[in-house]
């Protein structure tokens, strides 16, 4: 076969390495075989939204795992791998990640017939990782640089206090002219200079009184990025309401965010800052804001 006809499979480990290399691995492998026919990136819930974007571009289809245990990634695609290696058919697995966890895996998919080839951000892969693949290629990660916003702060901090300064400057410049302008008897000139301090500390005691700002309703924080995902499989929670445990997880279970026998209870155990279940573990209340 030449390279345009084979059947080819692209699995990123998206938590494993950055975007860049990942935009890269998708060109380097387009440019080797010309089609890629299955993407795939197995990330947490914060990652697939953050890289939102550029999976679409990519036209990658991001596979969410809302478990948070270890490695629970890693598995994710490791399964995932051996069902797609069984019902499509491919010629070649690339696998785009650095961990060497993934070792067993590619001596089984090779078992299967395909040829399995390995992507990796340098610096973050072993020797030992390497030599697994039939192939295996370390894209460099080139980062953005980050300017430097202190000194942006610090000059607008003596902008602000130069334009506070300004009016106390301005009044006591009118009190010197009016000082300078006062009628020659000492006696007219007195009470003038009396007046000053008095308009002063009235001003003191009226800015005083002004300095304690009403302190603002705190504004209700938004649904986190896994939370997020909840709420549009099961909607009912956005009213705020409590509502049946069991509808919930057969709701994720449809959008394929709670395997078959996943517990999810275990998984708001691990949300309990924004979801509670209560006292008989049947029913579920989301805290945030209701919207309807």
């Amino acid at each position: 076969m030449t390279p345009m006809t084979l059947r080819v499979m692209l699995l990123i480990d998206a938590d494993n390495v950055s975007a860049d290399v990942i935009e890269q691995a998708v060109q380097r492998t387009m440019d080797d075989y010309g089609a890629i026919h299955v993407r795939r990136a197995y990330c947490n819930a914060e990652m697939a939204v953050n890289r939102q974007a550029l999976f679409k571009r990519l036209s990658v289809r991001p596979m969410v795992n809302l478990s948070a245990g270890k490695n629970s990634t890693d598995i994710a695609l490791a399964v995932d791998a051996i069902d797609l290696v069984i019902a499509e058919r491919p010629d070649v697995v690339v696998l785009v990640s650095s961990d060497s966890d993934f070792a067993p895996l590619v001596v089984r998919l090779r078992e299967k017939g395909c040829r399995v080839c390995g992507i990796g951000q340098q610096g973050k892969t072993g020797e030992e990782t390497v030599g697994v693949y039939d192939s295996f290629i370390d894209m460099a990660h080139h980062g953005a640089n980050h300017g430097v916003k202190p000194a942006a702060r610090t000059a607008s901090a003596k902008k602000t206090a130069t334009a506070r300064s300004a009016p106390a400057k301005t009044t006591r410049a009118k009190s010197v002219a009016a000082a300078a302008g006062a009628p020659a008897p000492v006696a007219a000139a007195e009470p003038a200079a009396k007046k000053a301090p008095a308009r002063k500390t009235a001003a003191r005691k009226t800015a005083a009184a002004k300095a304690p700002a009403a302190p603002k309703a705190p504004q209700p924080q938004p649904p986190s990025e896994a939370a997020e995902f909840i709420l549009e499989a099961a909607p009912a929670l956005r009213s705020g309401k409590d509502v049946p445990l069991n509808d919930v997880a057969q709701a994720l279970r449809a959008k394929k965010l709670l395997g078959k026998h996943g517990s999810s209870l275990k998984l708001f155990d691990k949300l309990t800052a924004e979801f509670v279940v209560l006292q008989h573990p049947d029913r579920i209340r989301w805290t945030g804001a209701p919207t309807p």
